[in-house]
């Protein structure tokens, strides 16, 4: 049984933005879901429609099988059973700790040493054993969101919303807080819904993710689903930086550039395209190159390169525009020719200014007339890319240039 039900769900406002178009959704009892995309997607007016802050112009809400919106049905926020937590924490300054959890057992009516009791049992679940006497201004900006998510649980309610409430979070504190929520929302077997603009976070903590785009759900899947097999060019270029490069597919090969293709066994043909594949016509198509499937070989100006010709090669290679170090290596960004190349480098030490030479490992291809990116995710011709990789090179003959594609 699903816990919270949308169906044909829609939303424009008065000045003419649409903010949910034909919304189909189901979230399963005890699913944690995320909701990502960029400003404007609908993330969060999807959120707040569940939550009844929003009244959609047309489609069906249903929360534990309850129709709570609908053709001739409206239930009010305060009766719908829901807990919710916002980025700004929303409590009240002048309360307690306890009091402050323990308002929604108070509008409900519970008795007061029952609401005691749940009051000191939820505060220990959230890591705030003794705290309940304490004001809000005693506390951290992470305790203080603990208190939010304590009152927005005390009640037992059917699902959990949450509008972006980890974003006002310093780490490591919002890393901190995404363990604790998950463990928490495990443990409890709670419905959750997560809007956030943090890709990272919304690929941590959830069971599946909604990107949305324009206020359509482009896909739906899990982590995994998304990163490693995105339904369309705006997904990868989202999700997970993916540069988008235009070309032709022809032959067995995709032609990014005069003298530089990708060969077809590093290809994998995107949803748009069937069961058919690519074929062996020729068509214009996009490629998606996420980072991790982006090698940058090192060219060293003073050594004679295996894979490049002592006065042409320099054509075809990238120049290291910065390299920041993490725990597991280098996140570099490197320039091609105008487009922003990211990848992961291990194995030696990047520094602006370095020649390399980039190597597709593998790509996912979208028909060129789908693969629009929009809202800053990146141009389907590839010339704007604050996102990654480029394309292995193929000679233009033999004595110009020597391919880097492994077979």
């Amino acid at each position: 049984m699903s816990s919270i039900s949308l169906q044909d769900l829609r939303h424009v406002y008065a000045n003419g933005h649409v903010g949910l178009a034909e919304v189909d959704l189901d979230v399963h009892d005890g699913e944690f879901l995320a909701l990502l995309g960029p400003s404007g997607s609908g993330k969060t007016t999807l959120l707040r429609s569940i939550a009844g802050f929003v009244q959609p112009e047309g489609g069906t809400i249903r929360l534990g099988g309850t129709t709570v919106v609908g053709p001739g049905a409206w239930v009010p926020p305060e009766k719908r059973n829901l807990g919710m937590v916002f980025q700004d924490h929303a409590i009240w300054p002048h309360w307690s700790v306890a009091r402050n959890v323990g308002y929604p057992l108070r509008l409900a009516g519970v008795p007061r040493k029952d609401a005691e009791a749940r009051v000191r049992s939820v505060l220990g679940l959230v890591g705030l054993d003794g705290l309940g006497d304490r004001t809000p201004a005693a506390l951290s900006g992470g305790q203080r969101q603990r208190v939010a998510l304590a009152r927005a649980i005390v009640g037992a309610p059917q699902a959990l919303l949450l509008d972006e409430a980890l974003s006002s979070l310093d780490e490591p504190l919002r890393a901190r807080l995404r363990l604790d929520l998950k463990a928490l929302t495990n443990e409890q077997g709670l419905t959750s819904v997560h809007v956030t603009h943090d890709r990272a976070e919304a690929l941590a903590l959830a069971d599946r993710v909604a990107v949305l785009r324009a206020g359509r759900i482009e896909q739906i899947g899990t982590p995994q689903d998304l990163v490693r097999n995105p339904a369309s060019a705006f997904v990868a270029s989202f999700v997970n930086d993916a540069v988008l490069l235009d070309g032709t597919w022809a032959e067995g090969r995709l032609q990014v550039a005069e003298g530089i293709s990708i060969p077809g066994e590093r290809l994998e043909a995107g949803p748009c395209y069937g069961a058919a594949g690519l074929g062996h016509g020729a068509l214009a198509v996009t490629a998606a190159v996420s980072p991790l499937d982006l090698v940058l070989h090192p060219v060293h100006p003073s050594l004679a390169h295996p894979n490049l010709a002592e006065d042409t090669g320099r054509a075809w290679t990238g120049v290291v525009t910065s390299a920041l170090y993490g725990p597991h290596g280098f996140d570099v960004s490197a320039d091609w020719h105008g487009k922003t190349l990211r990848a992961h480098v291990t194995g030696w030490v990047p520094k602006p200014g370095d020649r390399v030479l980039p190597e597709v490992l593998r790509a996912r291809v979208f028909a060129a007339a789908a693969s629009e990116a929009a809202d800053g995710a990146g141009k389907a011709d590839g010339s704007e890319v604050g996102v990654a990789p480029m394309g292995p090179v193929e000679p233009t003959n033999g004595d110009t240039l020597r391919t880097l594609v492994r077979t």
